[in-house]
């Protein structure tokens, strides 16, 4: 068992992200997270409720598909900040994430709330 010394944090972690796909099966993503301590994750929190309330529609336009657009990218933007790494085939990019926001949808909420739960309560697993 590894000897606990506190101040020696770690660039980043790894875990396995398991979601269900479609038709039900059961998937994976290994990802590599940026590790934030609880208060560092606390102000990036703040930090993305700000900017999602700065971007809010004004008017009375309503568009499902632009809801779920919106949706997607703020999802992507907020991997980009805690993901640094993934072992998808495809490139870690902004666009590949949203990519996969818009066609797996449950992967990427599987990724955001994995990050929350290690950060915030250090437990494992989904």
């Amino acid at each position: 068992m590894p000897k606990i010394k506190l101040g020696q944090r770690p660039q980043s972690f790894k875990r396995v992200v398991k979601f269900k796909m479609l038709d039900g099966a059961e998937a994976s993503i290994e990802v590599s997270y940026k590790y934030r301590t609880r208060t560092e994750f606390g102000a990036f929190i703040d930090e993305i409720a700000a900017a999602a309330k700065a971007e809010r529609p004004e008017g009375d336009d309503f568009s499902v598909a632009a809801i779920w657009e919106k949706i997607g990218s703020g999802n992507a933007d907020y991997i980009m900040q805690a993901v640094d790494g993934w072992n998808l085939d495809e490139e870690f990019t902004r666009e590949n994430v949203q990519q996969l926001a818009d066609e797996l949808p449950a992967a990427v909420i599987a990724i955001i709330d994995s990050y929350r739960d290690a950060i915030t309560q250090g437990r494992l697993g989904n």
